[in-house]
């Protein structure tokens, strides 16, 4: 067995755990491998996964919050592995509970006495407009929706045609306005349908685990994770006729950007990570990742607790 521990290196409680849990898998004989979180951004994707190629990975065990949790999902979905996360952050909505010590939760999920949850994830492709030897703009969207229906779903941020770049996501892909905080002009279309012109700070498209981040906060709904559907969330719409859309599992959701003004910025984020491309996107495509992200539960509440804790604050029936 081969153990990726990644871990909050700017939680002081995350890397006390972190040198206990060394310790244990010495005296284990269990192989591991430990990763900072700020090792794994979305900029060094690549690069890690050649130099964990050959290790033959089992577990990631995150020692962090929804971040860092976030971010391994990436290499988790990479190397087709489990998350164990320990939760040392804030709102731990994905991690467990760090109270029993992670020796013990580590433990326990080697013996496989904890339950595997199976999470529905985004496959991401972002067209971007080229430039012909006129000048002027061309895309081949062809090509790109060959990209979005690819059998493989990893991240390609650095592969294939620089007009397009594929990437992973667990929680969600938002559009936003930029730096100048103009308000941005977008077109929404799910499974070929048109469904409006829209204009306001943004759009988020969500898994069902993501509709307890951002989309929650824009206004969608919470959603029960193992729904594998997506949850199309418009952010501040400069309308009245405005709505969340809860879609199936096998829609394509479409994003033009055809009517929006070169003045009005676009910041597009994955994970809440803020991509960076060399000409200005055109259209995003969204639908599920072809295999699901598996997170590994230790003594966990149920949704429903656990949403009530979390957001309504009810800690038992009054009853």
């Amino acid at each position: 067995m081969h153990i990726l521990i990644v871990r909050n290196n700017s939680n002081p409680q995350a890397q006390d755990a972190c040198v206990l849990l060394m310790s244990y898998l010495n005296g284990e004989g269990i192989a591991y491998t430990v990763l900072d979180s700020g090792e794994i951004g979305l900029k060094n994707r690549e690069n890690l996964e050649a130099e964990l190629a050959g290790k033959n990975l089992d577990l990631a065990v995150v020692l962090g919050g929804d971040g860092t949790i976030l971010r391994t999902a990436r290499l988790a979905n990479a190397f087709d592995i489990p998350i164990l996360g320990i939760n040392f952050g804030h709102l731990g909505f994905l991690a467990n509970s760090s109270e029993d010590g992670v020796i013990a939760i580590v433990a326990a999920a080697i013996a496989g006495d904890v339950v595997c949850e199976h999470r529905a994830n985004l496959r991401v492709v972002v067209s971007c407009v080229e430039g012909d030897a006129n000048g002027s703009a061309t895309t081949d969207e062809d090509e790109v929706l060959r990209s979005v229906w690819a059998d493989d779903a990893r991240e390609q941020a650095s592969q294939g045609s620089p007009s397009h770049k594929t990437f992973f996501a667990l929680n969600e892909v938002a559009l936003t306005r930029g730096a100048a905080g103009r308000i941005i002009n977008f077109g929404l279309s799910i499974s070929d349908a048109f469904i409006a012109r829209m204009r306001g700070d943004g759009l988020v498209v969500a898994t069902a685990t993501g509709s307890t981040a951002y989309a929650l906060s824009a206004g969608g709904p919470l959603v029960a994770p193992n729904y594998e559907g997506l949850v199309v969330v418009p952010v501040a719409p400069h309308t009245l006729q405005s709505r969340a859309i809860v879609a199936a599992s096998n829609d394509l959701v479409e994003i033009s950007f055809a009517d929006n003004h070169p003045t009005r910025e676009i910041a597009l984020f994955i994970d809440g990570e803020l991509l960076e491309f060399d000409s200005a996107p055109s259209r995003v495509y969204v639908r599920c990742g072809d295999k699901p992200t598996k997170l590994l539960r230790y003594k966990h509440l149920g949704f429903y607790e656990h949403a009530a804790q979390v957001f309504f604050g009810s800690a038992q029936d009054p009853a």
